[in-house]
């Protein structure tokens, strides 16, 4: 995407025809099959392998990679798109997108090559940070890596880690100096198969069923000095990076669900008719579609800009807590608000909007709770 002073809103043919094949696998592929992985909780594979093929799960990864090398807006854009068909298979597809940011940010040119290469070939990933006393808080966490000789002794868990079952290898943020806080983390690519890494039962989680989340263990894992992103003592400045880089597609994710919310009251707002009118044309409705409407494009025009900050080369730490506190609170607010639309038949199980519901809660929570944005937002106001 190119970049200069005059604002544009317009996307070029090529971004067009990205976000149209986006869109048109979500309405094909996703949407259809959203109902069955919801309910039975299985991983998506058939959906994935799918995404892989058209480069959904690199979406990141460089073109001399393997990957598609898109812009952090065409990120975005695409997101929204596949979370419109079911932001759980998007959350899924996605996770390799946040797991190869400490690489693409920290690692060298034989770590890129080596793990993007992988994710390129049709592996997955995941990201482990979160820790079962350590959520918001990043340097709360407490797994340890500790240097012998030529390697690191890992050992540690972490909780809510999305793809952890299905994952080839991990990026894993540990103290190798727990007395430095914030300047004595690192992070370190760790493969699944190694001894001592194990990984629980996917946890059962109100929405985004077809993403699985769970536990990841390290109990003296041999982690080779070879496998350390960048320098020592670099990982929390490394996952701020990542937030900075990770949060405006999902973002765009909170986007996708409340587009499909206002879809879908629109959609039924048209068929329901009550007193002999549809009923978008009472006004108690109409207003209330129309607000819901008007939250998802100023939601949608503050993730572009953070996303947008990102590919001019500028600091996006502000907007980009802005567009994931709008983004998240406004989705979970216009998906409850089309389950009102729905009324009766909006609170059972086979009409989507239930399921948006549940789906869209996680993004007031997941990449930092709107809450700690809250709390970016107002650090970032006093500190100019």
């Amino acid at each position: 995407m190119s970049n200069n002073s005059t604002v544009n809103f317009s996307l070029n043919d090529e971004q067009k025809m990205i976000q149209q094949l986006a869109r048109d696998f979500a309405r094909n592929e996703m949407a259809p099959a959203a109902e069955h992985y919801d309910q039975t909780h299985e991983y998506p594979w058939p959906i994935i392998k799918k995404a892989q093929e058209l480069g959904f799960t690199t979406l990141n990864v460089p073109e001399e990679y393997g990957g598609l090398g898109l812009s952090l807006f065409e990120e975005c854009m695409v997101s929204e798109e596949l979370a419109w068909g079911c932001s759980g298979m998007s959350t899924a597809m996605g996770v390799n997108g946040l797991a190869i940011l400490p690489v693409l940010i920290a690692g060298n040119e034989e770590q890129k090559k080596a793990y993007c290469g992988r994710l390129a070939d049709g592996q997955m990933a995941s990201y482990c940070l979160t820790e079962p006393e350590a959520g918001s808080d990043v340097a709360g966490i407490k797994t340890t890596a500790r240097k012998d000789g030529d390697h690191y002794v890992l050992n540690g868990s972490k909780t809510f880690i999305t793809g952890a079952t299905v994952a080839n290898f991990f990026t894993v943020f540990a103290y190798t100096d727990i007395e430095q806080r914030y300047n004595g983390m690192s992070c370190f690519v760790v493969d699944r198969d190694w001894e001592g890494v194990s990984v629980g039962k996917p946890f059962n989680k109100m929405g985004q069923h077809a993403s699985d989340t769970a536990e990841v263990i390290f109990d003296n894992v041999k982690v080779p000095a070879s496998h350390l992103l960048g320098e020592e003592g670099k990982g929390f400045l490394i996952a701020m990076k990542v937030f900075d880089r990770s949060r405006p597609p999902t973002s765009a994710g909170a986007v996708g669900v409340a587009q499909r919310a206002l879809d879908e009251a629109i959609r039924y707002a048209k068929e329901r008719v009550v007193k002999g009118q549809p009923i978008w044309k009472h006004q108690v409705i109409g207003h209330m579609v129309a607000d819901m409407a008007m939250e998802v494009e100023a939601a949608r025009l503050l993730v572009w800009k953070s996303a947008w900050a990102v590919d001019a080369g500028e600091n996006n730490t502000l907007s980009s807590a802005f567009g994931k506190a709008y983004a998240a609170d406004k989705a979970m607010k216009i998906a409850t608000d089309a389950v009102q639309v729905f009324g009766g038949y909006g609170y059972m199980s086979e009409y989507p909007v239930e399921k948006l519901m549940r789906d869209a809660k996680i993004y007031q929570i997941y990449e930092g709770t709107s809450q700690i944005q809250r709390e970016i937002i107002v650090r970032e106001l006093f500190r100019k």
